[in-house]
């Protein structure tokens, strides 16, 4: 297993190299816009995504571990599903304030208090109580909602309000920002798999460095970054609430937009799962954790490279198209895992193979769902619509780990057992009703000029 994983991450490195070369040739290009070259706009996005990219990466440090440190300190694969559940049930109940704290307390103080959140949230991985550890996971949770929403709030409202630049250039400072997320994440496996292992510190040791980048981020927000004005509080919630009476009045009135959300609650509620499961299935076989996770989120590079050749002038396939064929793709490698993780004879590199291959459909995906999202939903009522969609996503994602841990608890569960095998056959479900929820979306909107790109790649790389 320790040879296919090195293997499996220099060959996903190659594919990654070749992919990047292959979609400079396949891009047209086109003029040098005046986003790219206005000085003022440059230095402003550079400010942002320094920021916004230490935030990202002191997220993606305590990615490949967080399991393995549960199982360090002696928990049962029973009590660490509780424990994950605690971090999702937290993001369920804090999404709504993560929406509403941007406009109470301002933006820039929004992303400092996710500084100061996130890393009290890594200091308690430092303790072996488990209620400490809950505490941390609630934490974490919260932590995680405002990562999802005040960078990118403070972003839009000084590109558009402050600075007065076209709204058109947005897209272009996170296409920017997603490009490094990645690379961030497969370097983020190879450095906590350095600490880990090689140094034999510990899997505790991810979390602490990710405190001093979360300090780093906050010294670059609250010196560098410009605050806003603070509006009262009253009038913060009750534009709240009418933004969310106004995003769930959309939802339930554009059939497109209830059909995008159920694609989404069903394929990222399963990708939860996943990314508690992949851990108990391949560390009883000795693989390094941290390697795994870049080879797992090389495999998501090169699915979104994918989608940018496929979506690209010279093949000009649909955002639609695409998104039938990552939800298949994850169907087929939740398949593969009912049968590679059955008991008592379970096959590794081939669940390993799977995750890969679940990797790459995530690639595919996001950008697709990003631009029909873009596309279907007005812009107004973006964020709230996207919370909405957040709340059965969570939702379905802790009902599936309680269920994992009601049958682990009396069967093992961890490698071949019975309840994780039980686990992906249900994902596998949940893919194919994802591909009739995208079957159906596809047939509204096939004819309908404005999803569809034109010529060029569009917004799909956001």
């Amino acid at each position: 297993m320790l040879v296919s994983v090195y293997l499996a991450f220099v060959v996903l490195l190659a594919l990654c190299l070749g992919l990047e070369l292959a979609v400079r040739r396949t891009t047209s290009p086109q003029a040098t816009s005046v986003a790219v070259t206005n000085p003022a706009f440059r230095n402003f996005q550079t400010l942002f995504l320094q920021g916004y990219l230490l935030a990202l990466w002191a997220d993606w440090l305590q990615g490949p571990y967080l399991y393995k440190l549960y199982r360090h300190y002696s928990f049962l694969e029973s009590q660490i599903a509780i424990l994950y559940v605690c971090g999702l049930a937290s993001c369920v109940l804090f999404a709504p304030v993560a929406g509403w704290l941007p406009q109470a307390l301002g933006y820039r103080r929004t992303c400092l208090l996710f500084c100061l959140a996130y890393s009290a949230c890594c200091i308690t991985k430092l303790s072996r109580d488990y209620f400490v550890l809950i505490l941390g996971r609630i934490l974490g949770g919260f932590s995680t909602s405002l990562l999802a929403t005040a960078f990118e709030a403070w972003y839009v409202h000084h590109h558009l309000v402050v600075h007065d630049f076209p709204k058109e250039w947005i897209p272009g400072t996170f296409t920017r920002a997603a490009g490094w997320n990645h690379g961030l994440a497969v370097a983020a496996g190879l450095i906590a798999n350095l600490l880990a292992e090689w140094l034999e510190l510990g899997p505790v040791a991810p979390f602490l460095l990710a405190v001093p980048f979360l300090a780093a981020c906050g010294w670059v927000v609250f010196f560098s970054w410009e605050t806003n004005a603070v509006p009262s509080r009253s009038s913060a919630r009750a534009r709240f609430q009418r933004s969310c009476l106004e995003g769930l009045r959309c939802l339930l009135s554009d059939r497109r937009v209830m059909l995008l959300g159920g694609v989404q609650a069903l394929f990222e509620s399963v990708l939860y799962i996943f990314v508690f499961l992949w851990t108990p299935v391949l560390d009883p076989h000795g693989p390094p954790l941290g390697i795994v996770f870049s080879c797992l989120m090389a495999a998501s590079m090169a699915g979104s490279l994918l989608y940018r050749i496929a979506s690209s002038t010279r093949y000009r396939l649909q955002p639609g198209h695409l998104l039938c064929v990552a939800v298949l793709l994850a169907f087929f490698s939740f398949f593969m895992l009912t049968f590679s993780t059955a008991p008592g004879q379970p096959r590794p590199r081939e669940s390993f193979l799977a995750f890969l291959l679940l990797e790459m459909a995530c690639g595919l995906y996001f950008p697709a769902v990003s631009f029909l999202q873009g596309r279907v939903i007005p812009e107004e009522r973006r964020t709230a619509v996207l919370a909405w969609f957040r709340l059965p996503l969570h939702l379905l994602a802790c009902l599936g780990l309680l269920v994992l841990h009601r049958e682990v608890s009396g069967t093992g569960g961890g490698e071949g057992g019975s309840g994780t095998r039980h686990m992906f056959g249900s994902c596998a479900a949940m893919m194919l009703a994802a591909l009739l929820a995208v079957v159906s979306l596809y047939t509204l909107i096939r004819q309908d000029s404005e999803l569809r790109l034109e010529g060029t790649r569009g917004e799909g790389d956001i």
